[in-house]
């Protein structure tokens, strides 16, 4: 249980630290492509229509480069968190699954219901089994309905 919590936190730290890293590169470079574009079109507006148009020209490029930057960021971000979330229900599935399988495969449970076939008969046992089997199936059918497919 330890092993599986400290290696979903080293996944997800490890996926973080990928992230940023790439983030950080991309920004650092479009930052200085960006800086010599500027430039060029700084000097041509500056030459047709003065300083002060040039400057909002500059800060208008600017915002729209960062709104760019900002909506990639956030894009990304949500489809690391949708497919976390899919996993965990997955993996959640799964574990409810394995725990009744091994218990309906320990040799120690099927002894004792040999047992209690055995001492109850099985002209009474029908009836048990049957409502077991139903209480089964509703506990099942419950437990699959909580662990949908994450909301996109």
């Amino acid at each position: 249980m330890f092993q599986r919590m400290i290696d979903d936190f080293s996944e997800r730290t490890g996926s973080a630290l990928r992230l940023t890293s790439l983030a950080a590169a991309a920004a650092m470079t479009l930052l200085i492509s960006i800086a010599f574009l500027c430039a060029a079109a700084f000097v041509v507006v500056l030459e047709r229509y003065g300083l002060t148009q040039a400057c909002l020209a500059g800060a208008a490029l600017f915002f729209l480069v960062t709104l760019i930057a900002v909506a990639s960021y956030q894009i990304r971000k949500n489809q690391i968190k949708a497919l976390a979330d899919k996993r965990a229900a997955e993996r959640a599935w799964h574990r409810s699954r394995s725990a009744l399988q091994s218990g309906l495969a320990d040799p120690m449970v099927v002894a004792a219901g040999l047992q209690a076939i055995r001492a109850i008969g099985i002209k009474r046992l029908i009836p048990i089994l049957a409502v077991g089997g139903l209480a089964l199936g509703f506990l099942i059918s419950r437990n699959s309905g909580s662990v949908e497919e994450p909301a996109e």
